[in-house]
């Protein structure tokens, strides 16, 4: 197991927020931390600690009045931690190349592989052809619903009509690297994690998964570690002291 770090960026600033909330419309979101410090200073940071496989969110869509801002701010990051983080947010096959010059180690997408609540194939080929399968991470973040974890695009508004299962991850695997998965339910509610879906993640275990959402305690991380057998990653965000909650990051960084 691996602790992840993340930056995530909304409306030019650093955030972290509920994820159910997340909206296009008027560039919403409630937000648990507004960061007065830019995503350089915690690149900076992770570099300093060697975190690498980290994630920089864009959270305002591509058009959004704040979309440059948000671009802003993850170039400060990708040039203090060059090749260190992934970035993910309006991530295309034609503007794949472009993500990675900037010095991201991997591009991370999903609603553009995504149209008619399935996967476009077509699309999912042309991005790892742009990217490069080793430069290419799924977000397959879902939002439960009937018992099941249904895959959402568009900044978690939208479902789809697939499922996160070891099927869809066996049928998705052959064209990326890693599998970034949050649980929309919990993410920024520091309430405990989806201990059925990390427990199915946990299981899969044929390439790398990177968990995140809802870890409020060391308790929760010793929960997936033990599901994960060792190889479900984590990420923590609103529960961490350097996003205003109350677990250690110096503690968090050490995690193996």
């Amino acid at each position: 197991m691996r602790f992840r770090p993340c930056i995530d960026i909304h409306n030019g600033k650093v955030k972290q927020i509920v994820g159910s909330s997340l909206r296009d419309e008027g560039n919403a979101a409630d937000s648990n931390f507004i960061s007065d410090r830019d995503a350089g200073w915690y690149a900076s940071l992770y570099r300093r600690d060697h975190l690498t496989g980290g994630h920089i969110i864009l959270l305002n869509p591509a058009g959004s009045e704040y979309y440059e801002a948000d671009l802003q701010q993850a170039q400060k990051a990708l040039t203090a931690w060059p090749q260190g983080m992934m970035i993910g947010g309006g991530v295309t096959a034609e503007n794949a190349p472009v993500f990675l010059s900037m010095g991201a180690s991997h591009v991370i997408v999903t609603s553009y592989v995504f149209r008619g609540g399935r996967v476009d194939f077509e699309r999912l080929q042309a991005l790892t052809a742009a990217a490069g399968k080793e430069h290419l991470v799924l977000d397959l973040s879902c939002h439960k619903r009937d018992g099941a974890y249904y895959i959402v695009t568009d900044r978690w508004q939208k479902f789809t009509d697939m499922t996160v299962c070891p099927q869809t991850l066996d049928l998705l695997a052959d064209y990326c690297s890693e599998f970034l998965i949050h649980a929309v339910d919990v993410e920024g509610k520091s309430q405990g994690i989806e201990s059925e879906l990390a427990k199915m993640l946990g299981s899969w275990g044929k390439i790398p998964i990177t968990y995140a959402g809802g870890v409020a305690s060391w308790e929760d991380v010793d929960l997936l570690r033990r599901y994960g057998g060792g190889r479900l990653d984590v990420t923590i965000g609103s529960a961490l002291d350097l996003f205003g909650g109350t677990l250690s990051y110096e503690k968090a960084a050490k995690i193996q």
